[in-house]
């Protein structure tokens, strides 16, 4: 996978080298499942994909917004907006990644003896 966004191009290419399916069957199958979560979505349903998480529509209502510029009180329209919710799974894993990296970055070095000179240059 390539820097940090994840495309659907580096999704095709995982399921090619985890699947074996050639790339293009595997470029569509990723279409396919992507268009049914979007066709799912679109009739309101909600997309609940096990240890990830669950995507569903939310209906919000009209509101009262203020201008940052002038400060103008200005309505904010009704609207539908798209909700996810992450499994305990995949919170968990994240966590643990993230308390692993912490632990590393907070590592101390190993301490030099008593009377021992580094080796490193001084800068």
């Amino acid at each position: 996978m390539s820097g940090t966004t994840v495309t659907r191009a580096d999704l095709s290419e995982a399921v090619y080298q985890e699947v074996g399916l050639s790339r293009n069957d595997s470029a569509n199958l990723v279409e396919t499942i992507l268009n049914e979560m979007v066709e799912s979505l679109t009739r309101g349903e909600t997309v609940k994909i096990s240890s990830f998480g669950s995507f569903s529509v939310r209906q919000k209502g009209q509101r009262i917004g203020r201008n940052p510029k002038t400060g103008e009180e200005v309505p904010i329209l009704p609207r539908k907006v798209l909700v996810f919710r992450a499994s305990h799974v995949l919170k968990n894993k994240i966590n643990r990644a993230l308390s692993k990296a912490a632990a590393k970055a907070a590592a101390p070095a190993a301490p030099t003896p008593a009377g021992a000179t580094s080796s490193a240059p001084k800068s």
